[in-house]
């Protein structure tokens, strides 16, 4: 019994050695079975690429065709009716036919644009609306007068500090010898508006110390000899400094 009992403990000792008596394995955990992954991230699916939709085609026919050119015709009508607007100060209709077409330096036979009737005549939205649309700032009426002039002569101080912004010619002189400051003095009245029309002009560059070609005066000996003393005494400190 003891050699039976010894062989029999040999026996289940090789067994045990050769896996063959074993308990039952435990399988690890599949990766895909949603088990967390040892960098301590999930992993996420990737995206599917955007698509890209491409810009619809404009066909040929489908665009604007280009502006029929205007007859000579019309465009003399055009232009005529906007120094009809302008003499109007229609400035709503003067707008609506430089969007037709009109010439905004078309000067009729008298020699008066849009342009130059605003500044004589004090229209400062419709100087405002010529000058947006190319105003030709150096432009001369039938007395070789700038836009300037005619506007110093009206005391049409708002007008006057407008044009002063632009590249205009403060001393040109007009074929009666006169400049813009002569013709506040000498055309005007000496009010507050001429008194304002004056000081704008100096402080624009106005030459005070210039005679005048139409009767030799300056412009302070002009203002000095009609009476009016504001006038005179802007052109006083002007001339002292």
């Amino acid at each position: 019994m003891p050699g039976a009992f010894l062989a029999l403990l040999l026996l289940m000792t090789g067994c045990a050695d050769n896996g063959e008596v074993a308990g039952p394995t435990q399988q690890a955990p599949s990766e895909s079975a949603g088990s967390p992954s040892t960098s301590g991230t999930s992993s996420t699916p990737s995206a599917s690429p955007l698509a890209v939709e491409s810009a619809p085609e404009v066909s040929p026919s489908s665009a604007s065709p280009p502006p029929t050119p205007l007859t000579p015709e019309e465009q003399i009508a055009l232009n005529q009716n906007l120094i009809n607007a302008a003499w109007e100060n229609n400035v709503a209709e003067a707008n609506r036919l430089i969007e037709a077409g009109a010439d905004v330096n078309y000067e009729d036979e008298t020699q008066q644009s849009a342009f130059l009737i605003a500044a004589s005549e004090g229209y400062l939205e419709l100087l405002e609306l010529t000058l947006r649309n190319g105003a030709d700032v150096h432009a001369l009426d039938s007395f070789n007068g700038t836009a300037l002039i005619r506007a110093a002569e009206r005391g049409h101080a708002d007008v006057v500090r407008r044009l002063l912004e632009t590249d205009v010619d403060v001393n040109h002189v007009n074929n009666l010898g006169w400049t813009a400051l002569n013709e506040a003095i000498i055309f005007g009245d000496g009010s507050p508006r001429y008194v304002e029309t004056v000081q704008l002009l100096v402080e624009g560059g106005a030459d005070v110390r210039l005679p005048s070609q139409g009767d030799g005066l300056t412009p302070l000996q002009q203002a000095t000899s009609l009476g009016f003393e504001e006038i005179a005494a802007v052109l006083r400190t002007a001339v002292e400094q």
